[in-house]
């Protein structure tokens, strides 16, 4: 895979997935490895771009950083700057996948000019201000309730609603993040587990992370670039009402729900979301 450098020296690595515009994908998580993004269900192909796909620091191919205060979302801005230098692009298409939706909203925020377009896939935004409340999984839950799992799923579910979750509890409430508890699910659920830093993952977003939440969205709300915010209509977090919310920040946003997708719209459905996402694109470089 190649590398650059970020700002404090650390080699991050990428991977290129399809010939076209470069589109910087960000991984979700929050710091998982690239790598379970995948095609994007061949977003690459049918929308003739080069998927540009980053390994956070401390995941995947990228290295481990010498100071860990540097996995805090805040600051790792400046990698996403760094990337879109090393790339020799004036202005960047971006895809962010859940947490990474914090990385992305920071980044824009701090660099508005060099945003072309930007495509928030099931992404968090508590960069900034919106959060997403507990009673989201609650209606998530309550809407897979004809699934054959169900059942046996409450106590796992009671469990994690009350902060008590173990592991195997998780893993089991992993399904809610599917449509389908099929075997390409459990496949994806596993590649995503295998490339996680649990460490980062609690350091992205620490104390101090979101302070300038008001400041995040006043700059968002003058950003002179078309937005696609896209939410699974199963989705636990973010529930599509949220997601509406994070789509009304932009003057130029665009919001769409996938039907009967949740947390990973380009498994549950690869075709309405190819077709989404590559007509906006499609759009937003002409």
């Amino acid at each position: 895979m190649p590398t650059f450098p970020a700002p404090d020296g650390t080699r991050l690595a990428y991977r290129i997935v399809g010939e076209g515009d470069p589109l910087i994908c960000l991984p979700g998580g929050p710091m998982q490895a690239c790598a379970y993004l995948g095609d994007l269900g061949g977003l690459a192909a049918a929308a003739g771009r080069s998927l540009v796909l980053l390994d956070l620091r401390g995941t995947g191919e990228s290295e481990t950083p010498a100071d860990p205060s540097s996995y805090r979302v805040d600051r790792q801005v400046d990698d996403v700057e760094a990337l879109r230098a090393h790339l020799g692009l004036e202005r960047i298409d971006v895809l962010a996948h859940s947490a990474a939706g914090d990385l992305t909203l920071l980044h824009a925020g701090r660099y508005p000019h060099r945003i072309r377009s930007l495509v928030l896939v099931a992404a968090r935004a508590r960069a900034a201000g919106i959060g997403f409340p507990p009673e989201g999984w609650h209606e998530a839950f309550a809407l897979r309730s004809g699934e054959p799992w169900h059942d046996e799923a409450v106590p796992a579910f009671e469990r994690a609603m009350a902060g008590d979750a173990t592991a195997d509890d998780r893993r089991f409430l992993d399904r809610l993040t599917y449509s389908r508890w099929d075997a390409a699910a459990q496949a994806h659920a596993a590649l995503g587990e295998d490339g996680h830093n649990e460490e980062a993952a609690h350091t992205y977003p620490g104390p101090g992370a979101f302070d300038d939440a008001p400041a995040v969205r006043e700059a968002l709300a003058e950003l002179d670039a078309p937005v696609l915010v896209l939410a699974g209509e199963l989705d636990p977090s973010p529930r599509p009402d949220k997601a509406a919310e994070v789509a009304a920040l932009f003057p130029r946003g665009e919001f769409v729900v996938q039907p009967g997708a949740a947390h990973v719209p380009w498994l549950d459905g690869p075709e309405f979301f190819v077709r989404t996402v590559g007509e906006f694109l499609s759009r937003s470089a002409a």
